[in-house]
């Protein structure tokens, strides 16, 4: 259960477990449609590594723009409210999305309706960081907000991971698909109601006094030396030629493993995203910023390149789990270094701002790994493998540049 909190915030932590517990779900890149989605793409439509990881990049593209839905948020309350409105209509818009994407069955179609799901999570995402990002800096909890998120966002993964598994091994590839939208399109209906239950927001009119204070929060945005430091820092954190494609094909056609078991090490994956949570909960949250930044990417780096052991099922159930605990790490301490740094009453689009640099590093770093496992390295992970980790590695010459405002 969400950890009860004596300080007035424990409604926060169970809203904040509700939300990503349903964005892990839905997710598409992520949740219960994923793999049946590469599943149908790869037997059914032919596609190869290249051809899977260039065309789905375009549901990154709506976690991108993120800074959009932010500064909306920002400014123009709807029907009284900066934030809850918007969590409303974007998960009304994420269950009719996914519920048209189990009636098509052609790329195009499919694409473009996961697009539309892709852009509802996207902003109910980014007002929940914006809330995040406001009751952090006054109960000074960012740190354990974002624990509390990933930690119920990687429970729900884990499930998806393994349903997805479980549907692609006893339906059609697009029955497992259509399935996957549909189980998908029952989910956000928990955040519309949490939002109305668990979100205490005060009326924000709009008026000139206000608008004032907003846009006076959106230059300090970009005024801020830290700020871009910080951008900078997480886009090469997050820009290391990835695997997550290749590692598929790889798992399929080299490993031969069964795509039941395949779901079931995204689940491990999972599992240890959760145990990174509670060993930041229960050993981690005392440290600094700074000193858990380099631990991450000791961890990054190490776990990157246990992915040379991966030769059976064994090894890579170990192998699934110690990357998770690294993951978690990392996401607590980088979405850390972001909360703390974002001025006030600009939160949901800085905030924002800076996951995009996260949400448009991790896309490229994908096709890039694609591209080179296929074209440089003739599908061998082995190399693709060496070089992430040795991109990882250099992120340590960069921390000392973040300067002294980075405790």
């Amino acid at each position: 259960m969400p950890e009860l909190r004596p300080d007035g915030t424990s409604r926060l932590m169970l809203f904040f477990a509700i939300v990503y517990s349903v964005e892990g779900f839905c997710q598409a890149k992520v949740g219960i449609v994923w793999q049946p989605l590469t599943h149908y793409l790869k037997e059914t439509q032919g596609w190869d590594v290249v051809q899977i990881a260039a065309s789905l990049a375009v549901l990154d593209v709506p976690w991108v723009v993120k800074p959009l839905y932010g500064m909306v948020s920002d400014f123009l309350p709807l029907f009284g409210y900066r934030r809850r409105s918007y969590l409303l209509l974007a998960n009304a818009a994420a269950v009719a999305a996914f519920l048209w994407t189990t009636r098509v069955l052609a790329p195009a179609a499919i694409v473009l309706a996961l697009l539309l799901t892709a852009i509802a999570m996207a902003a109910s995402s980014t007002v929940c960081g914006a809330l995040l990002v406001e009751n952090g800096q006054k109960h000074r909890s960012s740190a354990a907000f974002i624990n509390q998120q990933w930690l119920w966002f990687n429970v729900a993964v884990m499930v998806a991971s393994l349903a997805g598994g479980e549907l692609i091994e006893i339906l059609s590839p697009a029955g497992a698909f259509h399935a996957a939208a549909t189980i998908a399109a029952a989910a956000p209906i928990a955040v519309v109601v949490s939002s109305i239950a668990l979100v205490d927001e005060q009326r924000a009119p709009i008026n000139l006094t206000e608008l004032k204070r907003a846009l006076q929060g959106f230059i300090a945005t970009f005024r801020s030396r830290t700020l871009w430091l910080i951008a900078g820092f997480l886009f090469c954190y997050y820009f290391s030629p990835g695997f997550g494609t290749p590692l598929y094909f790889h798992m399929t056609d080299h490993l031969r493993f069964s795509q039941g078991t395949i779901g079931m090490l995204s689940s491990v994956s999972a599992a240890g995203w959760i145990a990174g949570g509670l060993l930041y909960r229960y050993l981690l949250r005392r440290m600094t910023t700074r000193a858990l930044l380099n631990l991450s990417i000791l961890g990054g780096t190490l776990s990157t390149l246990a992915f040379l052991g991966m030769v059976d099922v064994t090894s890579a159930i170990a192998v699934y789990f110690i990357a998770g605990v690294a993951g978690m790490v990392a996401n607590i301490a980088t979405l850390t270094l972001a909360a703390e740094h974002c001025p006030a009453r600009s939160e949901g689009f800085a905030f924002a701002a800076l996951m995009s640099v996260i949400n448009l590093s991790t896309p490229l770093a994908d096709t890039i790994g694609a591209f080179l496992y296929q074209q440089l390295f003739e599908q061998s992970l082995a190399p693709l493998i060496l070089v992430s980790a040795a991109f990882t590695a250099l992120i340590f010459l960069l921390v000392p540049l973040l300067g002294r405002d980075i405790r």
